[in-house]
C-alpha cells in the first residue's frame, strides 16, 4: 500500500514539474511579445505588440500622397478648362442662334431646322464630354489609390519585419478606434520613414 501512495507521489510530483516547465516556457514567449515600461506615475505598463495608423494624417504628411494630389488637382483643372471652352463656344453659337431667330435672319424653315439640329447635336456631345471627363478622372483617383495603398502596405511588410507587431490598424478620422494610448500610435513614424524612401518631386 506505501509502495502505491509513494508511486503515486511520484507521478504527481513528475506532473507538477512538466506543468511549472510548460507554465514557464509559455510565460517567457508571451513576455517576448509584450514590453513592459514604467510611466511618469511610477505604474507599470504593459505594451501589446499592436499599433495603429492614422490614415488622414499619413495622407496629409506623406510627400508621395502630396505629389499623387497635385497630379490629379492638374488633370482636373485641364479637364475642367477644356470643358469651360467648349461650352463657352456652344453658349456663344446658341446666343447667336437666339438672335438670328428674333430677327428671322434664317432665309428658310429647313436652314433654321438644321442649325437647330446642329446645336442640339453639339450639346449632347457636350454632355457626353462632361460624363468622359468625370469618368477618366474617377479612374485616375482610384488608380493613384491603389498605387498609394500598395505602396504603404508594401512598406508596412518590410517594416514590421523589425517590429514584430501581431495587428497593426488603420485609423480614419477615428472611425475604427475612437480611444487609445498614444504609445500606440505609429503614424509618425511611418510617415517619417515612407519620406525617407520617396524620391519624388515633393521629397526634400
Amino acid at each position: 500500500m506505501k509502495q502505491i501512495n509513494l508511486i503515486s507521489n511520484l507521478i504527481l510530483a513528475i506532473a507538477l514539474i512538466v506543468l511549472y516547465v510548460l507554465f514557464f516556457n509559455k510565460d517567457t514567449k508571451s513576455s517576448s511579445t509584450a514590453i513592459l515600461s514604467q510611466s511618469d506615475s511610477g505604474k507599470v505598463e504593459v505594451k501589446l505588440p499592436i499599433a495603429y495608423i492614422n490614415l488622414d494624417s499619413l495622407l496629409l504628411d506623406y510627400n508621395y500622397s502630396k505629389d499623387l494630389n497635385e497630379q490629379l488637382l492638374r488633370k482636373r483643372e485641364n479637364s475642367q478648362a477644356s470643358y469651360n471652352q467648349k461650352a463657352r463656344q456652344f453658349e456663344q453659337e446658341a446666343a447667336e442662334f437666339q438672335r438670328k431667330y428674333e430677327n428671322n435672319a434664317f432665309l428658310t424653315q429647313q436652314r433654321l431646322q438644321s442649325e437647330q439640329q446642329r446645336l442640339v447635336q453639339k450639346q449632347q456631345e457636350l454632355q457626353q464630354l462632361d460624363e468622359n471627363l468625370s469618368q477618366e478622372l474617377a479612374a485616375e483617383m482610384q488608380k493613384m489609390n491603389e498605387q498609394l495603398r500598395d505602396t504603404i502596405y508594401s512598406f508596412l511588410k518590410i517594416y514590421n519585419q523589425n517590429q514584430k507587431y501581431h495587428l497593426i490598424f488603420s485609423n480614419t478620422m477615428s472611425d475604427n478606434i475612437m480611444i487609445s494610448n498614444d504609445m500606440y500610435n505609429i503614424t509618425k513614424d511611418i510617415v517619417k520613414a515612407l519620406n525617407a524612401r520617396y524620391t519624388g518631386s515633393g521629397s526634400k
